[in-house]
């Protein structure tokens, strides 16, 4: 049995920070960071079912055709990924009476719908890109064993040896081949690097002076065999990993916003945000 401190529940049964009952998600869930932009989701559903929020975390549940399915903002950062997914995690697979492991695990279809730069100039402002690895230069994972494929630990070698001088050593996870194959299959893919922030953790200088002055330059710059790091957001390698520990199918899908290497931010980035929104919720 699981003790009361590590699960907590609220008073009403649902789980403590996302405020949902095992029945309130579908097996099929979509993350945003953003609050506001779960409204610009469900607006496609054909019927909503259930509207829940507490703090930052907005989940609305409904319907496309017969098609059940979440989505749940988690706020920016992998600090906020592991409350949501390990949350995620426990709503469908703990018994909340017994506290106990259920006997038939479910493993659920967790798409991210998010902004993020491009570090290559041939990337376009407007590209909607599917990350096909994770890199995570966050802390998140080091608190976490999980599997990893030869593919991740080919790739984080390589990572390893182009950043040596980096304080913590970034892990690596791999996108979902059966949702990539589903959702991105005539997509451009690449290498999705994590920050574990917004300005000096992704190379943006605007009256700091910085530990890594030419973190876009290295990124740029890395090639291991036909991979190459094409854009770095806020949240993917963390998705990645804790799905791949805990037996879930992600996929990170990114609206490219900014172009890192010629200093340009879109002028239209709803538009871009709306049209990943809808490429996804059509490939249903």
């Amino acid at each position: 049995m699981i003790n009361d401190s590590e699960l907590i529940l609220n008073k009403d049964g649902s789980i403590y920070h996302l405020n949902l009952m095992p029945e309130d998600i579908a097996d099929t869930i979509i993350t945003v960071g953003d609050p506001d932009r779960v409204a610009k989701v469900s607006q496609y559903f054909d019927r909503i079912e259930l509207q829940k929020g507490k703090r930052e975390f907005i989940t609305h549940t409904g319907y496309i055709g017969q098609q059940r399915i979440s989505v749940i903002s988690t706020g920016i950062g992998t600090d906020n990924i592991d409350i949501v997914f390990n949350e995620l995690d426990a709503l469908v697979n703990i018994d909340f009476v017994s506290k106990g492991l259920k006997s038939k695990l479910t493993s659920l279809n967790i798409i991210r719908i998010g902004t993020s730069g491009a570090v290559q100039s041939d990337i376009e402002m407007g590209t909607i890109l599917a990350s096909s690895f994770g890199v995570g230069f966050d802390a998140l994972m080091q608190y976490y064993i999980k599997p990893y494929s030869s593919a991740e630990r080919k790739l984080e070698k390589a990572i390893w040896d182009a950043f040596p001088n980096l304080y913590l050593k970034p892990y690596v996870a791999e996108a979902s081949a059966a949702l990539l194959a589903q959702y991105a299959y005539d997509l451009p893919q690449g290498v999705t690097m994590t920050a574990p922030g917004f300005y000096a953790p992704q190379g943006r200088n605007v009256r700091s002076e910085n530990t890594f002055p030419n973190l876009i330059q290295l990124a740029n710059t890395f090639q291991s065999e036909d991979l190459r790091i094409t854009n770095l957001e806020m949240e993917t390698a963390g998705i990645y990993a804790l799905s791949r520990m805990f037996g879930h199918h992600a996929l990170s899908i990114n609206a490219i916003l900014a172009s890192r290497v010629a200093g340009h931010f879109s002028s239209e980035p709803e538009k871009v945000i709306d049209r990943a929104i809808k490429l996804v919720l059509e490939r249903f």
